[in-house]
């Protein structure tokens, strides 16, 4: 097992090997950037979301109008007490 090793340690890194620390590193800025963006995107659509909300009920509010008391499903009955 030791001739195997050395016979590793003796062997050449590929190029493309070297370059794998730099590419992981590299993807993982690259999803932190977009994750970033992604985030500021969200706020920006809750944002216009419920400025157009709070714009579109007070632009369009239908006037006050008083409501009827509640009454039972049979009108006012002669044993009413009121």
């Amino acid at each position: 097992m030791d001739d195997e090793l050395r016979i590793l340690d003796a062997a050449a890194i590929p190029a493309a090997l070297e370059a794998l620390d730099d590419r992981v590193l590299d993807a993982l800025a690259a999803r932190q950037r977009e994750a970033a963006a992604l985030k500021r995107t969200i706020a920006l659509a809750a944002f216009i979301s419920l400025g157009g909300g709070v714009i579109a009920g007070s632009a369009f509010a239908p006037a006050a109008i008083a409501a009827s008391p509640l009454t039972p499903l049979v009108p006012a009955s002669p044993l009413d007490p009121r």
